[in-house]
């Protein structure tokens, strides 16, 4: 008699959606809130999904909840669904396009790495007429190049710009900065922390993306200085230092992995009064019409981001 086959689990979108910002926000509670629900209806949903899947998903303490290997392995799957089903519904009969042209698109280091390449690929696919043309420069000389029209489009942190005024601006998604420490650190079991509790620590700052300069305005705003600073131009370097212990920094969700490269785990925390969140967007001279392929391109990312493509 032939085996029957095993029934894959079946969980709903839903499940996923509480999963996912659950692992995002470190807190049920937080979690919950953010998408007006109670937590007991978070609580019960995440461990019905893990009772499906037959692993625990979240290790929980009193700070809140840490990704286990296993969950940190069924996020990507989760938010890769989550995707998917978003796009299906903001493009259910999307036809390609017979835009064309050429399209030169400057991105810096961090926006380009964490946020864009995955879009630039889907807009590709919609668009095969257009050549799309990804260019890695520094905030300052993407600036430059809007102003004199050697740039037509570019993706950037908006938040960085020295005379936004001067461009056009089109926000496309905002992400909440918070500390990163080992996960045996002993500010990893806290909810919160204050710039004292930080400041006893060494401080590591990446080179890339005007980090050192944002990191700067922290402490002066907070009115207190780091034990003593590391400077890094390497992301990866970055998270090692931190799950080794070396040290301790502030940086956005955005860039956020719970994990080093050599598997060591990092723990985010959140920090005590007001931290600029990081906003990330399109921008491009207001005095200059975009081109056809530019516009396009504007549209679709500004749709897949749930962003408005006002802004004319």
């Amino acid at each position: 008699m032939a085996k029957s086959p095993s029934i894959p689990p079946r969980f709903t979108l839903r499940q996923l959606h509480y999963f996912v910002t659950a692992a995002r926000a470190g807190q049920l509670s937080v979690a919950a809130a953010e998408i007006n629900i109670s937590q007991s209806a978070m609580t019960l949903a995440i461990a019905e999904l893990e009772r499906l899947l037959g692993t625990l998903l979240f290790e929980r303490n009193r700070g809140g909840v840490k990704l286990t290997y296993e969950g940190h392995a069924f996020l990507q799957h989760a938010q890769a669904v989550l995707e998917l089903a978003s796009e299906a519904a903001r493009f259910p009969f999307h036809h390609r396009t017979d835009v064309s042209g050429r399209l030169e698109l400057a991105a810096t280091y961090t926006v380009q790495g964490y946020f864009l390449l995955p879009a630039v690929a889907k807009f590709m696919k919609l668009f095969p007429l257009v050549e799309l043309v990804p260019l890695e420069l520094p905030r300052l000389q993407i600036e430059r190049q809007l102003h004199d029209g050697r740039i037509e489009l570019a993706a950037l942190l908006l938040s960085n710009l020295d005379a936004p005024q001067q461009l056009q601006l089109q926000p496309l998604a905002y992400s909440r900065r918070r500390l990163w420490v080992s996960a045996t650190h002993e500010l990893a079991e806290r909810s919160t922390v204050q710039w004292s509790d930080i400041a006893r620590y060494p401080y590591i700052v990446p080179t890339v993306d005007d980090a050192h300069r944002n990191a700067m305005r922290y402490w002066k705003s907070a009115g207190i200085e780091p034990a003593s600073v590391i400077r890094t131009s390497s992301m990866e370097a970055l998270r090692e230092m931190v799950a080794l212990g070396l040290g301790v920094t502030i940086l956005s969700d955005l860039v956020f992995r719970p994990w080093s490269l050599e598997g060591r785990r990092i723990q985010a925390v959140a920090v005590e009064g007001h931290l600029p969140v990081m906003e990330v967007g399109l921008a491009w001279n207001r005095e200059r019409p975009l081109s056809p392929a530019a516009q396009a391109f504007r549209e679709f990312l500004a749709m897949s981001s749930s962003t408005p493509a006002s802004g004319e």
